[in-house]
């Protein structure tokens, strides 16, 4: 990845905007452009600046950072979020994917983590810290009787690949994809995007950030 990503940095402690600018500052094609301590002064910098992606945090004062990575979404959908939090909770992990995050990122991550996580999801992918993966690799318990391409998309579904991207991994058509998409929210009694991403995500197994659904 070559083009420059521009960053806002979300977080309520000016000396961890310090330390993840000094970080994020070190790879040549990351540019932090704003930060904010909080989400109104976060929309705000997003309204004045060319912003390519959100580093936010989760705990802040007044509007925490879940509730503002919805707010980004609904204002900003061109805008990718990134969760950056010390809770390693899975509750987290679901709320955040709900709001519209495309990732989720361990504060006591290495350094090297929070940049692939942002290439990632740049990337169109999602990521998870390494953690928070193993605690996602439980064995399934409700999809049993999806037929074995439908496992395949689901696993590219948890991997946060789009329709187009999944019809070439498995050589398909989109439309084929589509079908996949439909017959696996219809066996699992699923109706919305948001909730078949959030089940592919949840009854996956992930070795170093990609989902493999659990057989």
């Amino acid at each position: 990845m070559t083009d420059t990503i521009r960053i806002l940095l979300v977080d309520d402690h000016p000396l961890v905007r310090d330390g993840l600018r000094a970080r994020l500052e070190a790879v040549p094609h990351f540019d932090v452009v704003a930060e904010a301590g909080g989400a109104d002064e976060a929309l705000a910098q997003a309204r004045a600046h060319a912003i390519d992606l959100v580093l936010m945090d989760i705990n802040m004062r007044g509007i925490n950072g879940i509730e503002a990575t919805a707010l980004f979404k609904q204002a900003f959908p061109q805008i990718a979020v990134l969760i950056l939090s010390m809770h390693d909770k899975l509750e987290y992990v679901s709320q955040a994917l709900q709001a519209g995050a495309r990732g989720y990122v361990l504060k006591d991550a290495p350094g090297k983590d929070i940049v692939f996580a942002i290439e990632t999801v740049m990337s169109g992918g999602i990521y998870y810290s390494a953690a928070l993966a193993r605690q996602l690799s439980r064995p399934q318990v409700h999809d049993s009787f999806l037929t074995t391409r439908e496992q395949q998309v689901l696993q590219h579904i948890a991997a946060g690949q789009s329709n187009k991207q999944i019809a070439r991994e498995l050589d398909l058509s989109v439309r084929t994809v589509e079908t996949h998409r439909l017959n696996i929210k219809r066996k699992l009694g699923i109706e919305g995007q948001a909730e078949l991403i959030k089940y592919a995500v949840e009854h996956a197994q992930f070795d170093g950030g990609t989902a493999k659904v659990a057989q």
